[in-house]
């Protein structure tokens, strides 16, 4: 009767913890909801209204106007920057309307606006429950060319979604990485220099030489790769090695004077210039200058937005800023796949899986 008992109670915890097993199984395959497995399209729209498109990953379902079909038509506010996420929400950021719009991700209902902290915000990155923002600050065109000094980052705790502190910079900011708990920093203008912040004692470091103009930054195995601009010189990829802060260059050709745009993916760089897009090795010392891609875009287009992930380029013309614009995508050999209409200056790919 005790072997009996004891059996029984044995096949009984299996089966339990077998049907459990496979319902968590069954769970995780499940979409999170109805915008799991796509990318977002964000368009910068005017001064007091962008918008964020939703394209599925098999290209058949898309959506113009994500935000405004949750929200009850609420505006995100305008010259939309950037999304970031963390855990299962996405971060909207709005330079124009000095507002970061917390969204579910995946339902893309607003959970809050955080609006308090913010002067011309640009790029955020999160780490150790804390997001860290770039501020552009009192930006102004009559400083552009030289940099605005005042610029500093905005630090918003992610669990109360509030702002806490911010970390001057005395210096111009943009883009903007984290590494092991490290900030890396673009100035876009004329200063020379990558910043370097310490995202726990919240201070700035000794900066990296680097040249300047320098933009599109990403990290890939300890090294940052960063794209620097149209300049006096010409372009370059700076790399960083960041175990010893190394760096190198490759230097463009003068036939690629003008790149743009920088991606990383599967060990390859990605960039462009004029409507072409190129790639190279992460190990190659020298740019190739035969295109994989040249993008057909509208009579007054070119790129202002440019991704590539899971064997796909994404590529977003700025049109006019007038009318609503497209974006494109391509296979990594070249071959158009999708063509769609999108918002007003759409700049960015955000990929939700």
């Amino acid at each position: 009767m005790k072997f009996s008992k004891l059996f029984l109670i044995a096949l009984s915890v299996s089966l339990f913890v077998s049907c459990s097993n496979d319902d968590d199984d069954n769970d995780s395959n499940e979409p999170k909801g109805v915008y799991d497995n796509g990318f977002f399209i964000l368009n910068e729209g005017s001064q007091t209204k962008g918008t964020i498109s939703f394209l599925s990953d098999d290209l058949a379902t898309f959506s113009k106007d994500v935000y405004g079909l949750n929200n009850n038509n609420d505006l995100p506010g305008g010259y939309l920057q950037n999304i970031f996420f963390d855990g299962d929400n996405a971060y909207i950021i709005s330079g124009g309307s000095n507002v970061i719009n917390v969204v579910n991700r995946y339902t893309f209902k607003l959970i809050t606006k955080i609006e308090t902290g913010l002067r011309n915000p640009r790029y955020g990155v999160t780490y150790e429950g804390k997001a860290y923002v770039t501020n552009a600050n009192y930006y102004s065109f009559e400083n552009a060319a030289t940099g605005n000094t005042d610029d500093y980052i905005a630090v918003i705790n992610l669990k109360t979604n509030t702002f806490e502190s911010k970390i001057d910079l005395n210096a111009t900011a943009n883009r903007i990485v984290e590494e092991n708990g490290k900030l890396y920093i673009t100035e876009p203008y004329s200063s020379t220099k990558l910043l370097v912040v310490n995202a726990a004692t919240k201070t700035v470091e000794t900066p990296i030489e680097i040249g300047s103009k320098a933009d599109g930054i990403e990290e890939d195995n300890g090294t940052l790769y960063i794209l620097r601009g149209p300049s006096s010189d010409r372009s370059e990829i700076v790399k960083v090695k960041l175990s010893d802060k190394s760096v190198s260059k490759i230097t463009f050709p003068e036939s690629l004077d003008g790149a743009g745009y920088l991606a990383l993916e599967d060990n390859k760089i990605y960039y462009t210039v004029g409507t072409s897009v190129y790639t190279i090795g992460t190990s190659a010392t020298a740019a190739s200058t035969t295109p994989i891609l040249t993008a057909t875009l509208s009579a007054t287009g070119y790129i202002y937005g440019f991704a590539v992930n899971d064997d796909r380029i994404y590529i977003a013309d700025g049109g006019t800023f007038g009318t609503d614009s497209k974006a494109f995508i391509y296979n990594l050999t070249g071959t158009l796949q999708k063509e769609i209409a999108v918002g007003i200056g759409p700049n960015g790919f955000y990929f939700n899986d």
